[in-house]
């Protein structure tokens, strides 16, 4: 099947400045945005109607380090073969500090080569993680 996605981004922001960007998911992936964020178990859905739906659950927190979202509902409209291959994925942003940078290292668990979205899903994670989070972190400019 091979390994799941996974990029990085380095930015001179504090972890916790990071962290606290990453948590206010509506200015950075999508403003199709409807729940919260911020702290365990909360819930959130992104759903860009005809094309993406997916609902995350915040499973895994440590304040400045990580964070984990677990993909509990998930249909991509355009897939043919299985509209729902999110569901049950990980969404995990592991947050170092490195020589006075922080490095934020994102993994779509569960997204790997064989999944039909992979390509496309691969293309849209670099975006949003490589552009649109890192120029919210490092310039404030929500999308």
């Amino acid at each position: 099947m091979g390994k799941s996605f996974t990029t990085t981004i380095e930015v001179s922001n504090s972890p916790q400045d990071v962290f606290n960007h990453l948590i206010e998911v509506s200015k950075w992936w999508s403003k199709d945005f409807e729940g919260n964020s911020v702290k365990l178990n909360d819930e959130f859905i992104i759903n860009h109607p005809g094309r993406h739906y997916s609902k995350q659950k915040l499973i895994e927190i440590v304040p400045d380090k990580k964070l984990v979202w677990l993909v509990t509902e998930s249909e991509l409209t355009w897939l043919e073969k299985d509209k729902f291959e999110w569901t049950n994925t990980k969404m995990i942003f592991e947050i170092t500090a490195d020589d006075g940078k922080t490095v934020v290292h994102f993994t779509h668990e569960g997204l790997v080569p064989g999944k039909e979205c992979y390509s496309m899903c691969e293309q849209g994670w670099n975006m949003v993680i490589r552009q649109r989070l890192f120029n919210f972190i490092t310039k404030d400019q929500a999308i």
